[in-house]
């Protein structure tokens, strides 16, 4: 790791405990309970994942706000919903460090629904391009992830009943439990794509492993993950060029790369 994204790593990881007591109670619990109107009724929140993960956006930024301060980087948010990434960083010296948020929910114990780790098509392939993206990707230093793991509660009760202020501490948390990860997102890419049929990385689904930065991509090298992912095609994509799908996974990946000339 270059001395920018080692000091970069650790500088984040120092703020774990703000950004834990930013969502979470004593006990655990999110500390968000609803949207109040002004009338002072409380509703509360769904159990849905786009909705958790907005809000969970909007009070980290602050503190990233200040992390920022700290450390002298200017901050650059996307414009647009569909930008990469959600915040650019940049120190004096013009380094920049890409920082999507992420959040995802624990499906068990020891692993989660997963991460969609941006697109594997347009800028990441072409990386002097500035469509949908906040700079060309060839000008970040690293591309870092900060991640958050949560688990759902079930027992929510009935969404459709309003609140009061004075009810605010019988409201039940619709999320609990929060870890944190700061990760570059190519240790933490998996070797297949998002759900569905999404020209999104997928990430690996195991906690420890997403926490220490271990995906299948870690032992091998950057270069490796961007040669991956920059010829990987998807079924629709192949048809569309009329193409074979050259591999699906790293055990094909390696024997096409035997195969394929000029490797």
């Amino acid at each position: 790791m270059s001395p920018h994204k080692d000091t970069f790593q650790e500088k984040l990881l120092a703020h774990f405990d703000a950004f834990y007591k930013s969502l979470a109670t004593d006990t655990g619990e999110w500390a968000v309970k609803g949207f109040i109107d002004v009338y002072r009724n409380i509703y509360t929140i769904s159990i849905d994942t786009k909705v958790i993960s907005k809000i969970v956006e909007l009070i980290l930024f602050p503190i990233i706000y200040r992390f920022a301060q700290e450390n002298n980087y200017r901050v650059v948010l996307a414009e647009h919903q569909n930008y990469y990434p959600d915040i650019s960083l940049i120190s004096p010296d013009n380094t920049k460090i890409a920082l999507d948020l992420k959040s995802t929910y624990r499906v068990s114990e020891q692993s989660v629904s997963g991460f969609t780790l941006g697109a594997f098509t347009g800028y990441f392939r072409k990386r002097n391009s500035t469509k949908n993206i906040v700079f060309p990707y060839s000008d970040y230093a690293a591309h870092f992830v900060l991640g958050v793991i949560y688990s759902r509660n079930e027992n929510i009760g009935d969404e459709r009943e309003v609140y009061t202020l004075d009810d605010l501490q019988d409201i039940i948390s619709v999320i609990q439990d929060f870890t944190f990860l700061a990760q570059e997102k190519w240790k933490i890419a998996n070797d297949h794509p998002g759900s569905g049929n999404t020209k999104n990385i997928g990430s690996i689904k195991n906690i420890n492993k997403l926490v220490q930065g271990e995906g299948p991509f870690a032992a091998l090298g950057e270069e490796i993950f961007n040669d991956y992912w920059t010829n990987y095609l998807t079924r629709d994509m192949a048809e569309a060029i009329d193409s074979d799908i050259p591999y699906r996974n790293l055990s094909e990946y390696w024997e096409w790369r035997e195969r394929a000339p000029n490797r």
